[in-house]
């Protein structure tokens, strides 16, 4: 499940040390269309949203 960081927004994994304090959401927002459009390396473990979801 990703979460959405609360200070600039961002996504990032569960286990993703990168947030602050963030808020679980269950599902990414529409304006993410590919793994790309994710910019903190936690992703970078997975080729496809459909892998990351």
């Amino acid at each position: 499940m990703p979460v959405m960081s609360s200070d600039d927004f961002s996504l990032h994994r569960e286990d993703c040390g990168e947030f602050d304090d963030g808020m679980p959401i269950s599902s990414f927002p529409d304006e993410v269309t590919s793994i790309d459009d994710l910019d903190c390396e936690c992703w970078n473990e997975f080729d496809s949203l459909a892998d990351a979801g």
